[in-house]
């Protein structure tokens, strides 16, 4: 069945047919996307296809495009609170509404309004019509007028157009009106893939999942690295790291997380360079580590949580010579944060609790008391003289353990 195909009349009218399933449809109104001109069409075919991802396990029906939203058919099977959930997930929608179709006819349309007002326990209300089809006979305001007269005489409510306890939305389309309570925020941004593919230095702390989610949002389709010194400290940190990468592959289905074991390196580090400078070292191997699993990932940018001058690490100077080692360019969507601005947006995002956990991660293993701050490239080169660069990174990658991560599951590959 095509998925342009549209509800008919003859659909609206057997959705209040006694006996049969009531048919919902998820409307999703675009956000960015709308500005997207003759591109749109990639955009919105990202979108369907995300969309078929997040609902793998719901066996969704038809979708199609209709102006600036997506029209999504959902069994009735399904319930409400769970469309919900998976709609807010996807980026690339301003709002949404879990509707149903009702007749072209101003007479149905009361008679649904009533339906849809009659147990929801308010006291006030208000009509919403958004009339994309200019050739129903009554405007917008027309059918507000109409169908709320309707509805407080029926049920004794009260009209309240700032701030109602209940909102009827109605959506007038070619063939058929759609109605919901309610309209739901969305995510946002760009879907998920259409802007590429990176890979995300996930270290388990409050910032990194803030990133991710960030570029997310942007339509990067992400993939996870996590560095750990385990067995030589506890298995904590590996532990939030999939606890966190599960919970953001929620909003693409899936991802792979790499959970490297990066203690050997560190030893080695200890062993022959001076204190100084191992933090600088230690963040340079993770980038020539981290890009060489990203690449073979297809992955065309690394992303990490850093903020300028939030810890000793994230110096500009530091920054900079650190950054040299990777072989991919790096995104850094939290550089100009402070970390009450990222708490906030971790706890909105849901990983604050995960992210706070105690844990032994490997950034706190060998870490010397005073760190270099304005490391000095020339000075990191000639410490990084005595390794056999390229055998470490390759022997680190052959030892990763790769996780396949699938919403809402995860398996060993």
């Amino acid at each position: 069945m095509s998925t342009d195909q549209q509800p008919s009349a003859s659909d609206a009218a057997a959705n209040r047919s006694p006996g049969l399933p009531a048919r919902r449809y998820l409307i999703g109104r675009y956000h960015e996307i709308v500005l997207k001109g003759g591109n749109r069409w990639r955009f919105v075919e990202q979108l369907k296809r995300n969309a078929r991802a997040l609902f793998a396990d719901c066996r969704i029906g038809r979708i199609r495009g209709e102006g600036p939203r997506l029209i999504i058919e959902i069994p009735a099977a399904v319930p409400d609170d769970v469309v919900h959930e998976r709609a807010a997930l996807l980026f690339g929608f301003q709002n949404f509404t879990i509707s149903r179709p009702v007749p072209l006819v101003i007479e149905e349309l009361k008679r649904a309004a009533v339906a849809a007002a009659r147990s929801r326990g308010a006291k006030t209300f208000r009509i919403a019509t958004r009339r994309a089809d200019k050739r129903f006979a009554l405007n917008s305001m027309e059918i507000d007028r109409l169908v709320g007269a309707e509805v407080g005489a029926a049920l004794g409510l009260k009209v309240d157009l700032n701030h109602p306890e209940l909102t009827i939305t109605i959506e007038i389309l070619p063939d058929s009106a759609f109605m919901a309570v309610g309209k739901h925020p969305g995510a946002g941004g760009l879907p998920v893939g259409v802007s590429g593919r990176a890979t995300v230095l996930l270290s388990g702390g409050i910032d990194s999942p803030v990133a991710a989610y960030r570029m997310m949002r942007r339509g990067l389709h992400v993939d996870f690295v996590h560095f750990h010194s385990h067995p030589l400290v506890s298995s904590a940190s590996r532990e939030k790291a999939q606890e966190l990468a599960a919970h953001l592959t929620r909003y693409e289905a899936r991802a792979t997380l790499a959970l490297v074991p990066f203690a050997d390196v560190q030893r080695e580090i200890v062993a022959r360079t001076l204190r100084p400078l191992r933090v600088v070292l230690y963040r340079r191997f993770m980038l020539r580590i981290a890009s060489a699993i990203a690449i073979q990932s297809g992955s065309a940018a690394l992303v990490t949580g850093e903020s300028l001058g939030q810890v000793a690490s994230q110096t500009l100077e530091n920054m900079t010579v650190i950054e040299k080692a990777a072989a991919l360019p790096i995104l850094r969507p939290l550089v100009g944060m402070d970390k009450n601005e990222i708490i906030v947006e971790a706890r909105r995002l849901g990983t604050f609790e995960t992210s706070i956990l105690p844990d032994q991660d490997c950034c706190s293993l060998f870490v010397p008391a005073h760190p270099e701050t304005h490391a000095r490239l020339h000075e990191v080169l000639a410490a990084e003289a005595q390794f056999d660069l390229d055998a470490m990174v390759a022997a680190t990658v052959a030892k990763t353990e790769f996780l396949r991560l699938e919403f809402p599951r995860i398996t060993a590959h």
